[in-house]
């Protein structure tokens, strides 16, 4: 049976965190400390951070809008909340941001794209991005990841929680930069939750490891993570028709 796996999009094969880093020195003369990690506002897993049922709320100049938040690298919490506006405010007059990213291992796309065709996995990508100038953001995913090297990529516009996603996709894993969205996926599915962790592993929170979620240092090893698992056996019928050439 093939697996179906999601992946995030931002943190785990695009580079949102380098981007935003730059609209950040241009604006501001300098980015916020890569060891800046601050916690969401809203306690993990409590599914509060996505932005209402009825829309995400109009941009204020007071800060982020609240699909925003949930979006933007942990470092650039460390922001006030105007200086995050501002950035923000450049991505929505950006046209087609979501395509000038860069991946955050180059060539990793291309290699998923050849992982899923060898082993049959049905991948698609999950992401929570906020809107940006110029054409949609599933449509500039979409063609960043044809860019890339991943054709005809299914690419699914979410908000709440991952979990209710994968369960409701019967996903056998998850894979996702943040141990929020990765515990949401543990409580809420049956699916592997791999976190992609960047940063060094004491600073996981503690509780991550205890609850199954399965930290890696990269897209790269996530990857060899998931091909070095041993498939299925195919069961009784699929070996007997091997046997008979059907």
């Amino acid at each position: 049976m093939s697996l179906r796996i999601a992946f995030d999009c931002d943190g785990v094969v695009a580079d949102l965190d380098s981007a935003l880093a730059g609209i950040a020195i241009s604006l501001f003369g300098q980015a916020p400390d890569p060891k800046a990690v601050t916690p969401p506002q809203n306690p993990v897993g409590s599914g509060t951070d996505a932005p209402p049922a009825d829309g995400a709320p109009s941009p204020s100049a007071d800060g982020p809008t609240a699909e925003e938040q949930q979006a933007e690298p942990a470092r650039f919490r460390a922001l006030t909340r105007h200086q995050q506006h501002d950035i923000w405010e450049a991505v929505r007059h950006t046209k087609n941001f979501w395509e000038s990213l860069p991946e955050t291992e180059p060539g990793a796309v291309a290699r998923l794209a050849t992982l899923a065709r060898d082993r049959q996995w049905d991948v698609i990508f999950i992401t929570q991005r906020p809107s940006s100038g110029g054409d949609s953001t599933q449509l500039q995913t979409q063609r960043w990841l044809v860019a890339h090297g991943f054709g005809l990529p299914s690419v699914y516009v979410i908000t709440g929680s991952r979990g209710k996603v994968a369960d409701a996709l019967s996903l056998d894993i998850v894979v996702d930069d943040r141990p929020e969205n990765c515990l949401d996926v543990k409580l809420e599915s049956r699916a592997r939750a791999i976190l992609i962790w960047g940063a060094d592993f004491v600073d996981i929170p503690p509780n991550a490891q205890r609850l199954g979620i399965e930290p890696v240092a990269g897209i790269g090893a996530c990857l060899d993570l998931i091909s070095a698992a041993r498939p299925d056996r195919p069961g009784l019928l699929s070996r007997i028709r091997q046997l008979m050439g059907a």
